[in-house]
C-alpha cells in the first residue's frame, strides 16, 4: 500500500478554530510519485494552507490553496503591466562633468555585443527580456484559456513549459547584480535611479506571489474536467500488462504505462528515470570545473579613469569592495560567485559518485542537498548582470569608459553549465541505486511515518 503524505499545516493560529472548509478543488485522493526519491504516495485531501510532504525525503509535493487561479491571474496582469513600463523607462542616470549619460534594460546587452560579447548579451537578453514575458504571457494564456466556454486545445502544453523555463527567468538575480553595479557607480559619478527599477522590483514581487499562489495541481485538474487531453488515452489494462507505475514529470500524472508513452493529460513523453543522468551530469560538471580556473583568472572587466587603469578578476573585484569598507556587498559577492559555484561543482559531484556507488548514506541529507543546490545556482549570475550594467553605463572615452573581458564569458559558461547539471541529475537514482545494491529503505520510511503539524507562527499543533 501507498504511504499516507504527512501534512504540515501553515494556517494562522486566528485561523485554527474553526477550520477552514474543504477546497473542492483539492480533495483528493490520488496518487502521485515524490520528485526526489520516487516514492509512491497517496496525496490525502488539503485544507486552505496546508502542504503534503513525502514521508520518505521531506519534499513538499503541494501546497493547498483557495482561489488559486484567480489570485494568480491577478498577479500576473499586474506583472505584464510594470514589465512594459520597465522595457520602456529609463534605467539608471549617470551624471558627470556636466553630461548625464542614460540606460534602458537594453543598452547593456547592446553594448556588451558592440565590444565583441554577444554571447553574453543573448545570456542576458533571454534571461532578463526574453524569459519573464514568456512566463507571464504563458500563464496569462493559460489562465485565461481556461475560463473561455471552448478553451484551446494546446493549454496543456503551454502550462508544460511554465515550470520547466521558471528557473531562466532571473529578475530578482538582475535587481540584486543591479544594487551591486549602484554602489560601483557611486565612485564614479552621481546616479539616479531610473522607474524601469522601480517597475521591475514590482514585476519581481508579481511573480513571487504568482508563485506562492498557484496550484498547478488545481491547473491540470481543471484541464482534466474541461476535456483538454492533447495525448491519446491512457493503455488499457491488456495493453499495459506487467508495466509497472510511472509518473509523468510534467503534470505529476501516475498511472501504468509504458516508457515514452505520451502522458494522456500534457502529452509530454512518460519516463520512469531522466535518461543518462549520472553520465550527463558528469559531463557537464568537467566542463564547468574545467572553465572555472579562467573564470577567475582572465579579467572580467577592464575600468579606466582618465587613462588609467588595471582589469579586474573576480577576486580583485571583492577585495576592491573590502578596500571601500563594502564588507556586506563583498561577503555577497563572494559568496554569489566564488563560494555557490563550488558548491554547486563538489555537491554534485558527491552525489554523482554516491549515487554511482549506490551509498545509502544519508540519502535525505543528499536529496536535500541537492534541492538546495538546484535552487541557488542561478544567483551566480549576479556578477555577470553587475559587469552588463556597467558596461552598458560607463562609455564616457577618457573620463571613464568599462570594457568586459574574456573571464565574464567563462564565468557565464560556469554558471549556465552547473544549472543544466543539476538539471540533468536526477535525485531519484541516489534511491534507486541504494535499493538496487540491497539496502533496505524500510528503515527510512518507517523513520519518518509520523505526521507533524506546524501552525503558521512555528509552534507545533
Amino acid at each position: 500500500m501507498p504511504a499516507v503524505l504527512r501534512l504540515r499545516q501553515f494556517r494562522r493560529a486566528q485561523k485554527l478554530s474553526p477550520r477552514p472548509r474543504l477546497s473542492p478543488r483539492i480533495a483528493g485522493p490520488v496518487l502521485r510519485e515524490c520528485h526526489d526519491c520516487g516514492l509512491f504516495q497517496t496525496l490525502e485531501p488539503l485544507h486552505e494552507g496546508d502542504a503534503a510532504d513525502c514521508r520518505r525525503c521531506r519534499a513538499t509535493l503541494r501546497h493547498g490553496r483557495e482561489n488559486s487561479l484567480d489570485r494568480t491571474l491577478m498577479c500576473v496582469i499586474g506583472a505584464l503591466v510594470l514589465y512594459i513600463m520597465a522595457v520602456q523607462l529609463p534605467f539608471f542616470d549617470l551624471r558627470a562633468v556636466g553630461r548625464v549619460y542614460q540606460s534602458s534594460l537594453f543598452t547593456g546587452p547592446r553594448n556588451m555585443s558592440t565590444d565583441g560579447q554577444w554571447e553574453i548579451s543573448v545570456l542576458v537578453m533571454v534571461t532578463l527580456i526574453a524569459m519573464p514575458l514568456l512566463q507571464i504571457l504563458m500563464l496569462l494564456t493559460v489562465l485565461i484559456g481556461l475560463r473561455l466556454q471552448n478553451p484551446p486545445t494546446f493549454l496543456p502544453r503551454v502550462f508544460g513549459w511554465v515550470t520547466a523555463t521558471r528557473p531562466w527567468s532571473m529578475v530578482e538575480v538582475f535587481l540584486l547584480g543591479s544594487f551591486v553595479a549602484y554602489t560601483r557607480l557611486q565612485a564614479i559619478a552621481e546616479v539616479q535611479v531610473g522607474g524601469a527599477l522601480i517597475a521591475l522590483g514590482g514585476v519581481m514581487l508579481c511573480m513571487i506571489a504568482a508563485d506562492a499562489e498557484l496550484d498547478a495541481e488545481a491547473v491540470w485538474d481543471l484541464m482534466e474536467r474541461r476535456g483538454l487531453d492533447p495525448a491519446p488515452d491512457p493503455p488499457s489494462s491488456a495493453e499495459t500488462g506487467g508495466h509497472a507505475l510511472i509518473g509523468c514529470d510534467t503534470c505529476h500524472l501516475v498511472l501504468r504505462a509504458p516508457p515514452r508513452y505520451p502522458c494522456p493529460r500534457c502529452g509530454r513523453r512518460l519516463r520512469f528515470r531522466k535518461p543518462q543522468s549520472l553520465v550527463r551530469c558528469t559531463a557537464l560538471l568537467a566542463a564547468a570545473a574545467a572553465l572555472y580556473i579562467p573564470a577567475n583568472i582572465y579579467p572580467v572587466m577592464t575600468v579606466t579613469r582618465f587613462g588609467h587603469g588595471e582589469p579586474n578578476t573576480i577576486i580583485s573585484g571583492v577585495i576592491e569592495l573590502i578596500d571601500d569598507d563594502m564588507w556586506p556587498l563583498a561577503a555577497l559577492v563572494f559568496c554569489a560567485s566564488l563560494v555557490v559555484p563550488i558548491l554547486k561543482l563538489a555537491s554534485l559531484a558527491v552525489m554523482v559518485f554516491a549515487a554511482g556507488r549506490g551509498s545509502v548514506t544519508r540519502l535525505r541529507d543528499r536529496t536535500r542537498l541537492y534541492r538546495l543546490v538546484d535552487a541557488i545556482g542561478r544567483w551566480s549570475m549576479i556578477d555577470v548582470f553587475m559587469i552588463t550594467i556597467l558596461v552598458g553605463l560607463v562609455h564616457m572615452g577618457f573620463i571613464a569608459n568599462i570594457l568586459p573581458g574574456m573571464g565574464a564569458i567563462a564565468f557565464a559558461s560556469v554558471v549556465i553549465l552547473t544549472m543544466f547539471a543539476a538539471a540533468a541529475f536526477d535525485p531519484r537514482i541516489m534511491w534507486d541505486r541504494a535499493a538496487a545494491a540491497g539496502h533496505d529503505l524500510a528503515a527510512e520510511d518507517l523513520e519518518t511515518a509520523s505526521p507533524r503539524h506546524e501552525t503558521g507562527l512555528g509552534q507545533k499543533a
